[in-house]
């Protein structure tokens, strides 16, 4: 199973969906012209169904193989959602709408899906159903969970979810997957302290937020350095300081600190969520301030299932000629992990090359690797729902 003959006759028309895309990006769950456009190429395909609006803004395209083979049901999804980034590419098709830009690839990933559901509507070589998912709002949206909640596993009866993403540094035509978690929970939090403003030269009559704020950044450190067991994965990154003054001689009533917890294990999740509040309160407290603590737990660790991860580097190696087994999971969040906590599946890497990193102003992604993920894409739903006359 190499790369698919009819996906190198077809490579000009989808490089033309990406970079129609990529020219006019839409963030979350604002894609009126991405899914409509979607569903227009769906439909032109002759795919039996067509639904939008799963999810607020998500489209849903059915197609059925030659039999039933007793209701097998596979879930594909591509996300098409771009980020609030100023592109720095200087491309022809470079962003026409000033501060988004496609700069995590659901342009390729979208145009990827479109040209497997393309050729699987041409070929119908399975006995089954192919359900092929666009969704909005990845970044940071939980497209995946609105879709999920609109009933998209019950309403088609998916056993399966297979999703693909670009990965800079891979080099283009080859795959990587690991079992179990792959990608991050991605929480968030918001610290409040609350002392006494004052006079930067009368520090005496004030309770210093500034000084407790930082003293709260060094101590928050020591929860992954020091509470959470050295053999499992975590990472806490303060990110903004804030405070109610911009003067240079005001001790600010009131600072804000936010940033984001990541971790590959419920149980250390638990750790950071409790951490983050302690460390918080008590620092606070030491100092004759007070701390409010917003901790909001994000997308979920992605996990991928043992077995469809064998059927996934199966169908890879087949078309790549080996696959890397060996990938280690990552601190990135991924609200494929909704879908893969409702049915068994599996989320693969395919090399974007030596690219910009992905959420790079300058990051583009690779149209040669678009054969290659379109094939695994087709591939996998014949591989997994095989004709039988």
């Amino acid at each position: 199973m190499p790369v698919k003959n009819r996906f190198a006759d077809m490579l000009p028309e989808i490089i033309a969906w990406r970079h129609d895309f990529h020219a006019h990006p839409e963030l979350q769950y604002d894609l009126p012209r991405t899914s409509a456009r979607v569903a227009e190429l769906l439909r032109s395909f002759g795919v039996d169904e067509v639904v939008e609006g799963i999810g607020k803004s998500g489209v849903v395209g059915v197609i059925r193989g030659r039999e039933d083979s007793a209701g097998r049901v596979i879930g594909l999804r591509a996300d098409m959602d771009a980020l609030p980034i100023t592109e720095m590419t200087g491309l022809p098709h470079a962003s026409t709408v000033p501060g988004k830009m496609h700069a995590c690839g659901h342009d390729g990933h979208s145009a990827i899906l479109l040209g497997a559901a393309k050729y699987l509507a041409e070929t119908r070589n399975f006995d089954g159903t192919a359900i092929v998912i666009f969704q909005p709002a990845e970044e940071g949206g939980a497209g995946a969970r609105a879709m999920l909640q609109d009933g998209l596993a019950e309403r088609w009866k998916i056993q399966e979810f297979y999703a693909i993403h670009n990965m800079p540094g891979i080099p283009t035509g080859e795959f990587a997957i690991c079992e179990g978690p792959i990608m991050a929970a991605a929480d968030e939090f918001e610290i409040t302290v609350t002392g006494r403003g004052g006079h930067a030269a009368r520090p005496h009559d004030c309770i210093d937020t500034l000084l407790v704020a930082a003293q709260t950044v060094v101590s928050l450190q020591s929860l992954v350095s020091r509470n959470v067991d050295p053999m499992k994965n975590a990472v806490l990154s303060c990110c903004v300081i804030q405070t109610d003054s911009t003067a240079h001689n005001v001790i600010p009533e009131v600072v804000q600190i936010r940033g984001t917890a990541r971790s590959l294990d419920e149980g250390v999740r638990d750790i950071l969520e409790q951490g983050v509040a302690r460390v918080a309160n008590h620092t606070a407290a030491a100092f004759g301030a007070t701390a409010a603590v917003d901790y909001r737990r994000g997308y979920p660790v992605t996990v991928n299932h043992a077995e469809q991860v064998g059927y996934a580097a199966e169908v890879a190696r087949a078309i790549a000629g080996d696959v890397d087994l060996t990938l280690a999971p990552m601190m990135t969040g991924e609200d494929f992990s909704y879908m893969l906590n409702t049915r068994p599946g599996a989320y693969i890497l395919m090399g974007n090359g030596d690219t910009a990193m992905l959420h790079h102003p300058k990051y583009e992604f690779t149209d040669e690797a678009i054969p290659f993920g379109a094939s695994w894409f087709a591939g996998m739903v014949e591989a997994r729902m095989p004709t039988t006359g």
